[in-house]
């Protein structure tokens, strides 16, 4: 099964991604938190494959959620989605360990489809199917 963890204080951003990734992957499990303490309990009972992390959250924020995540678990994958596109941003995601740096306002669904498509065929999964598959086998 594929899983994805969507951590994002705006609650109609975070449902229309959710919506948009359930139409596009039929077989994703998408789990959401509005907020780093939510993202955590998440965390305790599930391993997502990828990460959404919007920066700016209540509490902690994203960089620091992210630095805190990778360092438990390297092979996570988080891609940031933010509304800042500010160098400094850019910079200090990829720091923390973010594998991707999204622009809200710039990006679109077909971006989103090819990084979770790419980031799920990396980890060993079928996106379409959710199966975790082996090279050389059908």
């Amino acid at each position: 099964m594929c899983f994805v963890l969507l951590v994002e204080d705006n609650s109609t951003f975070r449902n229309s991604l959710k919506e948009m990734l359930i139409r596009r992957f039929e077989n994703l499990q998408v789990a959401e938190a509005a907020d780093g303490n939510k993202a955590f309990e998440k965390l305790e009972n599930t391993k997502p494959d990828i990460i959404f992390m919007d920066i700016r959250l209540p509490g902690k924020n994203g960089l620091e959620l992210t630095r805190i995540i990778k360092d438990a678990d390297p092979g996570i994958v988080v891609a940031i989605l933010t509304s800042y596109d500010i160098p400094e941003y850019r910079q200090a995601a990829f720091q923390s360990g973010a594998s991707r740096f999204f622009t809200k306002g710039d990006v679109n669904s077909d971006e989103i489809a090819d990084f979770v498509n790419t980031a799920l065929l990396q980890r060993g999964k079928d996106p379409c199917l959710g199966v975790s598959f082996s090279a050389g086998t059908m």
